[in-house]
C-alpha cells in the first residue's frame, strides 16, 4: 500500500482545523442575532408571536449586570420558539413612553399582542421557567385602553418623541450655539406661542370649511342684508314723521282751545254767558252802586 505524504496529511489537519474554526466563528457570530432590537420603526412586529422584551438604559447598574444573563436566556429562548428583545430608552423615547416605562430594568412578556409585566427574580432559570411553565398566565394582562397600540399610548409615544428632540434642541443651542439657558427658553416660547396661533388658526379654517355658516351659503345673502337694512330705514323715517305729525295735531289743539277760549271771554263781556244767562257783577261794582245811594241819601238830608 501507498502512504500518502507527510506534507498531504499535514495540510489535511490544517484544513480541518480552519473549517472548525470557521463553523465556530459562524456560531459565535450568530449568538448575538438570538437578541433581537426593537425600535420605533418595527416595534409592530412584537405583537405577533411570543416575546420576552427587557427595557434597559446604558447607564443604569442594574441593567448592566442583566446583560450577560439576557444575552443566554436568548440564546435559549430561540430553540424554545420564544423571541427576545431589548430595547434601548435612551435611543428609543417613544417607546418608552408607549410602554410607560417608569424604572429599569423593565421586563415584558408579550403574547400575540397581550402584555404582562414581568415581577419575578431575573436569571436565566426563572425567565425559561416563566415561559416553559406558562406561569405568565397567572399576570394579569395590561388593559387595552393602556396598551401599546391604543390612542392614548399613541399620544404618549409622540410627546415623549416630542420632549427628547426638545431637549436635544436645548443642548445644541446651549453646548454647539453658545446661546446662554434662560436665552434657549425665550426661544421655546416664542415657537409655542406662534405654533400655537398657527394651530389655532388653522383650526378656525378648517372648522369653517367643513361647517360653513349658513348666512354665508347663500350668494344673495349680501343683497338681501341691504334690502333688509333699508326697509329698517324707511321704517324709522315713518315712525318719526307719525310722532312729528302727532306734536303739529297737539299743538293745533291747544291753539283751537286758546282761541275758543278768548271767544268765550269777548261773549261773557258783551252779552253774558253763552248759556243765556247773565254774568255775575263783580265785587267792585257793587261797592260803587252801594256808595251811590248812601251820597243820595246824604243830599237829601241836607235838603231838607
Amino acid at each position: 500500500m501507498l502512504s500518502s505524504p507527510p506534507h498531504a496529511a499535514h495540510f489535511s489537519l490544517v484544513c480541518l482545523l480552519l473549517l472548525v474554526g470557521f463553523e465556530a466563528s459562524l456560531s459565535v457570530s450568530a449568538k448575538p442575532k438570538s437578541l433581537k432590537e426593537v425600535t420605533d420603526g418595527n416595534w409592530e412586529k412584537i405583537l405577533t408571536g411570543e416575546w420576552m422584551i427587557e427595557f434597559y438604559a446604558p447607564w443604569c447598574p442594574a441593567c448592566q449586570q442583566l446583560q450577560p444573563v439576557w444575552k443566554e436566556f436568548a440564546d435559549w429562548g430561540e430553540d424554545m420558539g420564544v423571541n427576545v428583545a431589548k430595547v434601548d430608552v435612551t435611543e428609543q423615547p417613544g417607546l418608552s413612553g408607549r410602554f410607560i416605562i417608569t424604572s429599569l430594568p423593565t421586563i415584558y412578556h408579550c403574547k400575540d399582542g397581550v402584555f404582562r409585566k414581568y415581577h419575578g427574580a431575573r436569571t436565566k432559570d426563572d425567565f425559561l421557567s416563566f415561559v416553559d411553565e406558562q406561569k405568565w398566565t397567572a399576570i394579569e394582562p395590561v388593559s387595552s385602553w393602556l396598551g401599546p397600540s391604543s390612542i392614548l399610548m399613541n399620544s404618549m409615544s409622540a410627546l415623549f418623541k416630542l420632549s427628547m428632540f426638545i431637549r436635544r434642541c436645548h443642548n445644541y443651542m446651549t453646548e454647539q450655539l453658545g446661546i446662554p439657558v434662560w436665552g434657549s427658553y425665550v426661544i421655546f416660547g416664542l415657537v409655542t406661542l406662534l405654533a400655537g396661533l398657527a394651530l389655532g388658526l388653522l383650526l378656525v379654517f378648517i372648522a369653517d370649511f367643513v361647517f360653513p355658516s349658513r348666512r354665508f351659503s347663500s350668494p344673495d345673502y349680501y343683497q338681501k342684508k341691504q334690502v333688509m337694512e333699508q326697509a329698517r330705514f324707511i321704517q324709522r323715517q315713518d315712525e318719526d314723521q307719525e310722532a312729528d305729525g302727532e306734536e303739529d295735531d297737539d299743538d293745533d289743539d291747544d291753539d283751537e282751545e286758546e282761541h275758543d277760549g278768548e271767544k268765550n271771554d269777548v261773549w261773557r263781556k258783551r252779552r253774558g254767558s253763552p248759556e243765556g244767562r247773565p254774568e255775575p257783577k263783580e265785587q267792585g261794582y257793587a261797592d260803587e252802586a252801594l256808595r251811590k245811594r248812601m251820597v243820595g241819601s246824604r243830599e237829601e238830608e241836607q235838603d231838607t
